[in-house]
This record gives C-alpha cells, structure tokens and sequence, in this order.
C-alpha cells in the first residue's frame, strides 16, 4: 500500500508552505507551474527519509509511489521523485527509461522536473545502456514541448564527460529551428556543457549553423574562452529569442 506513504509525505509539505515562497516560485517560473511552496532544504530532507523507507521496496511499490508523486505535478513532490530515483542510477536501465519516458509523457509540465528526470534519471539510463541514445531523435518531432527538452537535456552528462558528441550534435541540430524557449534553452545548455570537452565541435557545429536562434547561442557561449565566445557571438544568425 502506498497510500499512507503519500498522505504521511503531503501532510510534511503542507506543514512547511511558505505562501512568500510559493508567490516567488511562481514568477521565477514565467509559466503556470503548481507548487506547495517548501524550501528546496525541506524537500531534501523528506527525500532523504524517503529514500531510506523505499529502497529495500519491491520495485513496482516504489515505481508505483513515485508515479503517484508525479501525478499530483506538484513541484515538489517531483523534486522528491527526481531525489529518491537518482539514489537507484545503477539500476536504471530500458525498462526504467520506459517508464521515465512515460512520466515526461503524461506527468511533467514544468522545466524543473523536466530537468531533473532528463539530466539525473534518463541520463543514467543512457550511461548504463549508451544504445537508448538512439530513442532520443524520435522525441525531437513530439508535440509535447518537454519531450523535445528532454531529448537534448538528458544527454548533458553525455556533453560533460566529452562522450557521444555525434549523436548530441544531431540533436542539436533536430532541434535547431524550434520555436519553443524552453527547447531552445535546453539545446544551448546542452552545447554550454558540451563545449569544455569539445570546444571544436561546438564551436563548429555554431559556424555551421548561422540560423541558430540567438537564446541558443548566448547559452551555448557561457563557458566558452574569449576567443571562441567573441567568434560565435559575432557571426550572422537568426533573430529570434
């Protein structure tokens, strides 16, 4: 049963709201985004209990609670989710990259628990089996925008550890004309943390592609030297963004 587990955890947050919070929250987003209103210290230390309760659980209870967690698209408690699941990385493999594919799917409408699952939880996924990369170009023409995010988001430690530079440049450039900022936002982060591995790349695949919208850019340029940065910002591309 997870029931009592759920009510025991969203009895925690309402305890801990802080309406000022929860107002800031909610402009820092600049989108609908629905949120209890708990301190990011709070929640770390409701999935931390969390954690030490689930991991000797079978792995359908727990898949089961965290799927509850995400239903509810409560800010935090996707936090706990992305918390909890990063905990169990060596055992993510197809069969969990299934399921966070599903979560992105039906339960995700905010960056942050976009972030989270891609970056953390399908990352991890790609790290334990490098041939679910191949999943990820499919979800470049999805309706929905945070599957498309997600695609370029969940290969950022991929970019961080100068690994599988083809295929995050494709997704990059799949995702090049979109119009959506919060792609675009992911797709410079993404080449941001690409770059430092392999400045070559980026910066070419950037001279290469002069249509790519300037909020890509200027994320994608953030670690680069003065030298590439001044090169990349100064050539011809598009003004959107």
């Amino acid at each position: 049963m997870i029931e009592p587990v759920l009510a025991r955890i969203r009895e925690t947050l309402a305890a801990a709201v802080d309406p000022d919070l929860r107002a800031g929250q909610r402009r820092f987003f600049q989108h609908d985004v629905d949120t209890w209103g708990v301190r990011s210290n709070q929640v770390h230390c409701l999935a931390r209990d969390l954690y030490r309760e689930v991991k000797t659980w079978p792995l359908a209870r727990r898949n089961a609670l965290c799927t509850a967690l995400l239903k509810s698209r409560k800010l935090e408690e996707g936090a706990i989710v992305c918390y909890v699941y990063r905990r169990f990385a060596r055992q993510c493999s197809a069969c969990e990259f299934r399921l966070f594919e599903r979560w992105i799917d039906r339960h995700v409408d905010n960056w942050a628990t976009c972030d989270g699952i891609s970056s953390w939880l399908l990352a991890a996924c790609i790290a334990n089996e490098p041939g679910l990369m191949k999943e990820l170009p499919a979800w470049t023409a999805s309706p929905n925008r945070w599957k498309r995010r997600a695609s370029a988001v969940s290969l950022l430690q991929e970019g961080k550890q100068g690994r599988s530079t083809e295929a995050i440049l494709d997704i990059a450039a799949r995702l090049i004309a979109d119009p959506d900022d919060m792609v675009q936002k992911g797709v410079g982060w993404l080449l941001k943390e690409t770059y430092p591995r392999q400045p070559r790349a980026v910066t070419a695949f950037l001279r290469k592609h002069p249509e790519t919208p300037r909020l890509v850019v200027r994320y994608a340029a953030e670690k680069m030297n003065a030298a590439d940065r001044t090169a990349v910002l100064a050539r011809p591309r598009a003004t959107s963004g």
